[in-house]
């Protein structure tokens, strides 16, 4: 098995990792995955939403439990 030389040059940018390339190329499969974009009626919930708990205007999961009887 070959022994990689590590240089002053490849760590001089901060942290260096070596981890296997099977490893590696699961990272970038994963890392290239898109990302999810709400609608325009999506993100006016949101907003709406994150308004709404700034205001205090929610229940909590034990609250709603207890609402629905479990």
């Amino acid at each position: 098995m070959p022994t990689p030389a590590i240089t002053k040059k490849l760590t001089q940018k901060g942290d260096f990792v070596i981890i296997p390339r099977k490893e590696y190329e699961e990272f970038l499969k994963f890392n290239s995955r898109p990302v999810y974009k709400p609608t325009k009626t999506e993100s006016r919930m949101i907003k709406r939403a994150r308004e709404d708990f700034k205001k205090g205007n929610y229940i909590t999961l034990e609250e709603l439990k207890k609402k629905l009887g479990f």
